[in-house]
């Protein structure tokens, strides 16, 4: 598999469980507990489980926009990221605003992309003579 895809890949988890709600709300934590049941999870509709999930998953996110970072895009993709993690947690958690999440996940989204496309800063004849 393309390692590019691979790391833009691991932005997803964090993705997803910025959405799980807080277990709060009568139409979404049912809705939430059925599909997680359904597929065999059923205890991380609880709310204990969804604040350590999320620092889970989007640490996962933003340690695969870190690792190689000198070889791809530099930090850049990497800081945006943890400003977007930064915004997921804290919109969710501290502030209850949808604004900050949905921010958070566009950013994190942004952040994946940028840091999977090609770095097409170097010409052909210095990569030629990297590989010797």
């Amino acid at each position: 598999m393309n390692p590019r895809l691979k790391n833009g890949a691991a932005t997803l988890p964090g993705v997803g469980v910025a959405f799980l709600p807080k277990v709060v709300c009568p139409m979404c934590s049912p809705a939430y507990a059925t599909l997680l049941s359904s597929i065999g999870l059923p205890f991380l509709a609880t709310a204990c489980y969804v604040l350590p999930l999320t620092f889970m998953f989007t640490t996962i996110a933003i340690g695969s926009l870190y690792v190689g970072a000198s070889a791809r895009r530099g930090l850049g993709p990497f800081w945006l990221g943890l400003f977007a993690a930064v915004s997921i947690v804290e919109g969710k958690f501290w502030f209850d605003s949808l604004l900050a999440i949905y921010f958070g996940v566009a950013l994190l989204v942004a952040a994946s992309v940028w840091n999977a496309i090609p770095n097409r800063n170097t010409c052909p004849a210095c990569e030629a003579g990297a590989t010797k």
